[in-house]
């Protein structure tokens, strides 16, 4: 991204990654004005993060008192997943301190109604959607909220014109992306572990909401309308449940889509903390500094792990290296899927010597990302005609979805066995030699 011109980008685009063309420009100006390099691509992630923290910090002092916002800030530092997307480079980390000013925000304009905080609501979330537009799902927590709250008809009109104005601000990018759907197919059914990991998070904070009953969580503060539990509990549930919900119809849930969930996750935390205080008769400042001691210690492992190489999946550099290590002069490589062409396009020099036999017109001739692959017929011929065949796929390899890619399958279970395969990082190189049987 960061030697590519406006052109350029709009050309990346047009082809394949519409939903975060905000993103993209905002880091082609990043790069512009303090040069291309890994910190320039982590900085925005990690002041967003930074920023989204101060803001829980804030709003779990406003909703409750000062040591819930303490508290929550701090814990919404030390989930992992915060931690994970403050240190990558992707948009996700913007979306979530773009949502938590628009949970800044909501209350605001429910604290003093007027046209100026429903404005700047919805243009917080605006930005939110338009960076990633899974973020509309905050609506319908704060759906919720505002149900709970019970506001003046005048508020709730206003609330309404807002959420109206963001979702028909997101609608075009919404349609555009549309088109591009296949750019997720990729994503696999919800898994055991996943469904599992979610009903824990849920859990925790039921569990959180339940302690908060006895401390300042359920209770609105003098001159506020919203009690925290009703903010902190919709944002943390709705959000990912309904994007499970959508996932029965089509795999689309990645954690990383509800990564704002989290803010509701930290102020449960926090006025937890506060409840247990209360009933402990001790002091918030020190349950707090307790639990936070505690959480350190127990995620520590975890913590460390994020920072370890071996947590970056999808590593295109590594598994070029992986295919430079086992290739020989004179093989052919194919990648299942087609999009996995990514590591020669990243790493050329690790595929010298080596022909694509399903590539037929490369990215620069044929004006794509990627270039475009012959028919199945032709990929068959082409695999015929080879001995020996490095193939790159996921390491998590799903169904081929392609006519193409079932041809490479069915060719390579056919005629061909392997004799070697390496998983790191996220993908997968294996080797094929052409079987005895198969020679005739």
């Amino acid at each position: 991204m960061a030697h590519r011109t406006v052109p350029e980008i709009w050309h990346l685009l047009d082809q394949v990654d519409v939903v975060h063309g905000l993103y993209y420009l905002f880091m082609h100006g990043t790069f512009a004005l303090i040069g291309d390099s890994l910190p320039a691509l982590r900085l925005p992630s990690v002041l967003a993060m930074s920023g989204a923290a101060a803001l829980v910090t804030l709003l779990g002092g406003r909703l409750a008192n000062r040591g819930v916002g303490v508290a929550a800030g701090l814990a919404f530092a030390l989930v992992p997943a915060v931690q994970q997307y403050a240190q990558e480079g992707r948009p996700y980390a913007l979306v979530t301190a773009c949502v938590a000013m628009a949970c800044w925000l909501l209350v605001s304009a429910v604290d003093r109604p007027g046209a100026g905080p429903w404005a700047a609501y919805s243009m917080a979330l605006l930005l939110a959607a338009l960076l990633n537009w899974f973020s509309l799902l905050v609506l319908l927590a704060h759906t919720v909220t505002i149900a709970l709250a019970r506001p003046p008809r005048t508020t709730v009109l206003y609330w309404g014109a807002a959420s109206t104005a963001v979702v028909l601000g997101t609608l075009p990018l919404m349609v555009a992306s549309e088109a591009q759907s296949g750019q997720v197919a990729w994503i696999p059914a919800i898994s055991g572990s996943t469904l599992l990991g979610l009903l824990l998070t849920l859990l925790a904070g039921a569990v959180c909401a339940w302690l908060a009953r006895s401390g300042d969580g359920w209770r609105t503060p003098p001159g506020e309308r919203l009690p925290l539990v009703s903010l902190a509990l919709p944002l943390l549930a709705l959000p990912p449940l309904a994007l499970l919900g959508l996932s029965l119809f089509r795999p689309i849930y990645l954690a990383r889509y509800v990564l704002f969930s989290h803010l509701g996750l930290a102020l449960l935390i926090g006025a937890a903390c506060h409840a247990l205080a209360c009933r402990l008769r001790t002091s918030p400042r020190r349950t707090t500094a307790v639990v936070m001691a505690l959480a350190f210690v127990g995620l520590l492992p975890v913590q460390l792990s994020l920072r370890c190489a071996s947590s970056r999946v999808d590593d295109v550099l590594s598994t070029a290296e992986n295919v430079d290590a086992v290739s020989r002069a004179g093989d052919a490589v194919l990648f299942i899927p087609a999009a996995r062409r990514d590591t020669a396009l990243v790493s050329p020099a690790e595929f010298t010597g080596i022909e694509d036999i399903a590539l037929t017109r490369d990215p620069l001739e044929s004006g794509t990302l990627k270039g475009l692959e012959d028919t199945p017929e032709r990929i068959a011929s082409a695999m015929l005609e080879v001995r020996r065949i490095v193939v790159v796929r996921d390491e998590r390899a799903s169904p081929a979805a392609t006519e193409r890619d079932r041809t490479k399958q069915r060719i390579l279970d056919a005629y061909f066995v392997r004799t070697s395969e390496t998983s790191e990082r996220g993908r997968t190189v294996m080797v094929f030699q052409r079987s005895p049987r198969s020679a005739r």
